[in-house]
């Protein structure tokens, strides 16, 4: 479900003919559920082409490209789980290759032993991001959407880096649609597994908020229009098994939803 843009919002989808894998995506603005095409990437301003198609006749995909996605590890309180609190966001890093859109499946490689659900909250940056404070973050914020930190437990234990353990494929699930000019400061983040509901919290628990991991990053990585950070999970995952399906929903930004399959 996808809710319809307010007054200030602009919604964003990425897409593709449902009927053929190997089709060029687009970028497209969802109205009225319409999706009118755009000629570019929508960071610099919208480039309408005029060409329109319902949202039900088109596949939708990840709403970003990004050279890059970091992620922000134990940034809820409830997800501390006796840890200490961080005196600095804890940032690693996902692989582009890792991102999947709506309805695709996370797949279960394997030799995973303990693959977890995490919710989140994703920001997609909008314009050159390097050596900003927190005043000027929010400025280079391009919109919201909900991600999944797919997590398998046992590798992160035992790997020198959490490479393997968040970034292979498929542990990037994003969508369902990117939110342009919204509220993100008090957005409520709710996962569901097979219809029952798990994590439910609101962005301003975050420990760290959006400004300040963003500031934090661009210290040490130039962030590009289209690159993305997950935000943190709340509360407590689980382990999730093939036939599994998972839901992350965002407020005001509608469901994300991926089943989950073996390789």
């Amino acid at each position: 479900m996808i809710p319809e843009s307010t007054g200030v919002t602009k919604r964003y989808i990425r897409y593709a003919d449902p009927t053929d894998v190997s089709s060029t995506p687009h970028w497209g603005v969802l109205e009225d559920g319409t999706v009118e095409e755009l000629a570019l990437e929508p960071f610099d301003g919208e480039q309408r082409t005029g060409t329109q198609t319902r949202l039900e006749e088109v596949r939708l995909l990840a709403p970003t490209t990004p050279s890059k996605i970091l992620a922000v590890g134990r940034n809820f309180r409830s997800h501390l789980h006796g840890h200490e609190a961080p005196s600095e966001p804890g940032l690693f890093a996902k692989m582009p290759s890792s991102l999947i859109g709506p309805g695709d499946p996370i797949v279960i490689p394997p030799d995973a032993q303990d693959l977890h659900f995490e919710g989140e909250l994703v920001i997609v940056i909008g314009k050159l991001t390097r050596n900003v404070t927190t005043e000027e973050a929010s400025e280079h914020v391009f919109g919201v959407t909900a991600g999944n930190d797919v997590s398998e437990r046992a590798w992160q234990d035992q790997d020198l880096q959490w490479l393997r353990a968040k970034g292979s494929d498929s542990f990037g699930p994003m969508g369902p649609v990117l939110v342009s000019g919204g509220d993100y400061d008090d957005l409520l983040i709710e996962t569901r597994v097979n219809g029952e509901t798990l994590q439910s919290e609101r962005s301003r628990d975050l420990i760290f908020p959006v400004e300040e991991v963003i500031s934090f990053a661009s210290r040490y990585f130039t962030l590009f229009p289209g690159d993305a950070i997950y935000t943190g999970t709340p509360g407590s995952t689980s382990a999730l098994n093939p036939g599994d399906r998972v839901e992350v929903e965002v407020e005001g930004v509608g469901t994300l939803e991926n089943p989950v399959v073996v390789a």
